[in-house]
């Protein structure tokens, strides 16, 4: 079948691949960060865009929000249209109090109780890993950025609403992750399945540790700067 989520000629999106939830943080990075930056997609508002950083094409486009959202989203960008890299660029909450409000976590592992994994090739497997060629390019690159490395959850509800993270880390036997998101279990089985590289970082927008620092809905689409501009390093090498 064709593509019908991302529709564009195949030539208009590069191997490697920035993938934000909000579409308008893609929006927010081709217009700041990538030169000669061109619309390429904007089927159901998920907008992508190519140009080019330090000469190098580079596509950024939405994955929306959960597993199912960036399944699809992945899938297509690696079945179709040819992509060998893509590193999810996010948010997420910190579940550790050794990781801060605007600190950047680079999930080496997800773990997941989703069942994703299982509808998608029959894998039951409760967690998933991160491309290491990715992971040491990021490493590589970091300057001067706050950046952890270790395990997430991704999770299919917003912990916030439910509270049962606890719960869920116990039925999964995960000890001390770092924080929990809702992407990155999708996007690591999708690679280990199509065989792309895949890694996904996160900017800690909201922690219980320490929730007067908690980012605005603004913030969280405009001033995530730092992990942008290294994942950007990164995906280049």
């Amino acid at each position: 079948m064709k593509p019908v989520h991302i529709v564009t000629d195949a030539g208009n999106i590069s191997e490697l691949v920035l993938m934000p939830g909000d579409p308008l943080r893609a929006k927010y990075i081709a217009e700041k960060f990538l030169e000669g930056a061109k619309l390429i997609n904007n089927v159901r508002n998920m907008l992508g865009y190519t140009g080019t950083y330090k000469g190098v094409p580079v596509t950024v486009i939405g994955s929306g929000m959960g597993i199912p959202s960036m399944g699809i989203y992945s899938y297509e960008l690696a079945h179709f249209y040819g992509v060998k890299k893509i590193i999810r660029i996010g948010s997420a909450g910190a579940l550790s109090p050794k990781v801060h409000v605007r600190d950047i976590v680079v999930a080496t592992e997800s773990h997941s109780l989703s069942s994703f994994a299982k509808s998608y090739s029959g894998d039951e497997s409760h967690v998933k890993f991160a491309n290491e060629n990715l992971v040491q390019s990021i490493q590589s690159s970091i300057k001067d950025e706050t950046v952890h490395f270790g395990k997430i959850v991704t999770s299919d509800t917003f912990d916030p609403y439910t509270g049962h993270m606890e719960e869920n880390l116990k039925a999964l036997g995960c000890t001390d992750p770092l924080a929990c998101e809702m992407e990155a279990f999708g996007l690591y089985h999708v690679g280990e399945v199509t065989g792309i590289e895949t890694v996904a970082m996160m900017t800690i927008t909201d922690s219980s540790f320490t929730p007067d620092l908690d980012l605005s809905a603004e913030q969280r689409e405009t001033s995530l700067n730092e992990m942008i501009t290294l994942a950007l390093e990164a995906i280049i090498k």
